[in-house]
């Protein structure tokens, strides 16, 4: 459960620190005294979106922190561990949100950064929050598919699991073959295509590096005669006698007085030896390559007429040999895929026909563990209703399948397919007995949506575990009766989790276990809201004000009191922890 809520500069909330409780919780006010920032700031501890519009004019920050206890073996905890948040069951869980001026905001479980993400997936297994907007939801009949899945999720959900599973691969091959299909006129030019360039790069006989031998090939045939003449001289010069035999005798001088001054001569002769032995080799060298050098015209020819061919195909096919082979290899598979066209679409679509009898298959297994939970649903809400002073009001949740003209054929029938199943799902009530069964969004009245979505939360939160329920203005559209059954029913709910109603509403208020009075001040020209938790005289005086409005006598006093009485008695003085 939710045992403190800390805020600080949220809209008019300058600082406030509440402790809450076991059960029933009501948070009352006069209307604009910021109720709802409570529930804000508990929506963006769940994950909810921020704004720098939610900072208190004239701050840098808010900041919100609540800390939960929560019983082992909730299914928070296997969240937590699952996205890597280092928690104990028996330690208290901490959340803690901060929005900055620029828009962004900072988010930490036990002290753990964690992004938006990840604190919307541990929120939602903490707190849920039902404002006026979730009416209109129960008037979308796309919604009451998704409410029944919810509902049922412990025997839908496997069954779902697999036809989703199913589904997806069926799609995966459906649009293979649509695109196979399609592309047909596109194969057949893109495979006259290929065949031609196949049979030019292959009629071309190219190997890999040959543009690059060929080049070093071309410049030594265009200079053969310059590199003749060159090499020719280099060799007449150091063969003759101002090459190696000068040095020969040159070295033979100095060998001969060397024994005089070895110290001096010796490294000179050493020199002399080296220089001696490297152009005797140099020389050689050059006379094997003079006799090497070509000239050849007719080669020459050869190597530009190929070079050119080369030139044309890098220009179409790649930047070099080696590219070209890989545009050869890959369009020669493309190639080999489109000859056997025929083959691979016959191919696919067996595989496709076959997942979608898996598929469909599935589909109808849906569909009839979704009947079996509608009627189930559909039950439990007709007894919570009961509660609500809507005893005479028959519920149905029917299930059709989603036909469409563009659809699936299957049976006989057109059917649309997704993600959900094949099943349309639409509320239909009887408010009153003799009339026919009506969609829901045709003929309930805000009070009836009011107490219809109060039943479903009722039975959602004996399946869901959510420790933490929020009623923003529930009970909006109700009365009387009407209201006292609310109340009631709300009561009874916080047994199995604690329960916060905003509302402006003595019958509710009075059923609380713990209620607080949200008022806003002027303190020094700022407007800032407080929150008091309420003593029984307190109670009483802020009953008697939702009673009797701005004047209080004392005949709302008494009734106020009355009310708290006859409240405790309704309630049966059943103890609540603490």
């Amino acid at each position: 459960m939710l045992v403190t809520l800390s805020i600080r500069n949220l809209a008019v909330v300058e600082e406030v620190d509440v402790v809450f409780h076991a059960g029933f919780h009501v948070l009352s006010g006069e209307t604009g005294a910021g109720k709802s920032i409570i529930i804000d700031a508990l929506g963006l501890i769940a994950g909810g979106r921020s704004s720098a519009d939610l900072i208190r004019y004239g701050c840098d920050k808010a900041e919100m922190e609540a800390l939960f206890e929560m019983e082992q073996g909730h299914p928070v905890w296997e969240t937590l561990e699952k996205l890597g948040i280092q928690c104990e069951p028996e330690e208290h869980l901490v959340i803690r949100r901060e929005l900055n001026t620029q828009g962004k905001s900072t988010s930490r479980i036990n002290g753990q950064l964690v992004n938006l993400t990840m604190l919307r997936e541990v929120g939602e297994k903490l707190i849920n929050i039902h404002g006026q907007h979730e009416h209109q939801s129960l008037l979308r009949a796309e919604s009451h598919l998704g409410l029944l899945d919810t509902y049922g999720a412990a025997v839908i959900g496997p069954v779902k699991s697999e036809y989703q599973e199913r589904y997806s691969r069926f799609i995966t091959a459906e649009k293979e073959l649509r695109a196979l299909q399609e592309s047909s006129q596109r194969a057949y030019q893109l495979l006259d295509m290929y065949r031609f360039q196949l049979e030019e790069i292959a009629a071309a006989g190219l190997t890999s590096g040959e543009d690059e031998l060929l080049g070093e090939e071309r410049v030594k045939l265009s200079h053969s005669e310059k590199m003749m003449d060159s090499v020719a001289g280099a060799y007449d010069l150091l063969s003759g006698q101002r090459g190696l035999e000068a040095v020969s005798i040159a070295l033979s001088r100095i060998e001969d007085i060397s024994g005089y001054d070895s110290k001096g001569l010796q490294p000179i002769v050493e020199q002399l030896q080296s220089a001696f032995y490297q152009l005797e080799d140099a020389t050689f060298q050059l006379r094997d390559y003079r006799e090497k050098i070509e000239f050849n015209p007719g080669r020459l020819e050869e190597v530009e007429q190929r070079l050119n061919l080369i030139s044309g195909l890098r220009r179409k096919y790649g930047d070099s040999v080696e590219l070209i082979l890989n545009y050869y290899e890959q369009i020669s598979h493309e190639t080999d895929q489109l000859e056997n066209k025929d083959e691979r679409l016959e191919k696919l679509r067996a595989e496709r026909d076959k997942l979608l009898v898996l598929v469909m298959d599935s589909a109808e297994d849906l569909s009839r563990v979704r009947k079996q939970c509608a009627e189930e649903l559909a039950a439990q809400v007709e007894s919570e209703l009961k509660d609500l002073q809507m005893e005479r009001t028959t519920l149905r949740v029917q299930i059709t399948p989603s036909e469409d003209p563009k659809g699936i054929e299957w049976n006989g029938r057109r059917l649309r397919l997704s993600r959900q199943g094949a099943d349309n799902a639409e509320f239909l009530i009887s408010p009153n007995p003799g009339e026919p069964l009506r969609p829901l969004g045709k003929i309930a009245s805000g009070g009836e949506l009011s107490r219809m979505m109060l039943a479903m939360k009722s039975i959602f939160a004996r399946h869901d575990r959510i420790p933490v329920l929020i009623f923003d203005e529930v009970d909006t559209g109700v009365s009387g009766r009407a209201a006292q059954s609310i109340a009631e029913k709300l009561f009874r709910l916080s047994s199995t989790c604690q329960v916060f109603s905003i509302t402006h509403l003595p019958q509710v208020a009075c059923m609380a276990d713990h209620q607080y009075l949200i008022e806003k001040h002027v303190v020094d020209g700022r407007t800032m809201t407080q929150v008091e938790s309420l003593s029984n005289e307190g109670r009483v005086k802020e009953l008697a004000r939702m009673l009797g409005g701005v004047e209080i006598t004392e005949k709302t006093l008494h009734h106020a009191q009355e009310m708290l009485n006859l409240a405790e008695a309704k309630k049966g003085g059943n103890e609540r922890p603490a």
